[in-house]
């Protein structure tokens, strides 16, 4: 387990080796996410990285607005 230690300005440096592993980059935004005691970083992915990541989704059972309205009439 590797282990870090905060700052007297509150800052986190992530290791080399996670940073390597995770292909992190300068600059990369991460959403932080607590639970109890635990914080998570969650790294944000850019657009770009987005892009395709529902390409081939199965549409064939897709449910819109008007399936809930027929339940209701």
């Amino acid at each position: 387990m590797t282990s870090v230690t905060l700052s007297s300005k509150f800052q986190l440096s992530i290791p080399k080796a996670v940073r390597e592993e995770l292909h992190l980059q300068t600059g990369q935004k991460f959403a932080v996410i607590t639970k109890g005691d635990i914080i998570s970083l969650v790294p944000i992915p850019d657009l770009a990285q987005m892009r395709g990541i529902a390409k081939g989704a199965d549409t064939s059972n897709y449910r819109d607005r008007t399936d809930r309205l027929e339940r209701y009439e």
